[in-house]
């Protein structure tokens, strides 16, 4: 089995490469086109990821996120949250890298079996960067107006806040 994993991936670009030879598409003018659409893509969304970047950072630096976080505490509370994971909550439709951390962090301080350390666990994988994905991925398209792709996707992200103590308390029997 190892060895299907070492060769899987040599074996789909020749399959590929076989492909294209037999459909007579110009391999290299082919990647070499994508490459710089690639790089005109890139370049077009920077200003929106050093936006982002900018404003995690100094969410995060500033104080602002752990003021936030004790401001919300009493919501979090009657939502069943635990009062740890509420960083978390704030971080994750902004930035994944950040989450992580702050991820890192809640595990480290209350440990991954906590009821803390699994629903933050839960919660950092049923929701998503919906801010840095739209910024990014409208971005490149030139998209201006998101329409309901915000609401649905905080939406998305309060229903895992609701559903991730329960589903801890559920598997776990309130451990």
């Amino acid at each position: 089995m190892e060895q299907l994993g070492i060769w899987t991936v040599p074996l789909a670009v020749a399959a590929i490469l076989l492909f294209c030879l037999f459909r007579r598409v110009p391999v290299f003018d082919a990647f070499t086109g994508g490459a710089k659409e690639g790089l005109r893509t890139a370049i077009s969304i920077l200003p929106t990821l050093v936006g982002l970047m900018t404003a995690v950072t100094m969410l995060s630096a500033s104080g602002a996120l752990d003021l936030l976080a004790q401001i919300l505490h009493p919501l979090a509370d009657a939502l069943g949250l635990p009062a740890g994971v509420v960083p978390l909550v704030l971080m994750k439709p902004v930035s994944g890298s950040g989450s992580n951390a702050i991820l890192a962090q809640i595990l480290q301080q209350y440990g991954p079996d906590s009821f803390t350390g699994r629903v933050a666990s839960v919660l950092a994988g049923s929701t998503e960067t919906a801010l840095y994905c739209i910024a990014v991925y409208y971005g490149a398209v030139g998209i201006k107006r998101t329409r309901h792709t915000l609401p649905a996707a905080l939406t998305g992200d309060l229903a895992a806040c609701l559903a991730a103590p329960l589903a801890i308390r559920l598997v776990f029997h309130g451990a």
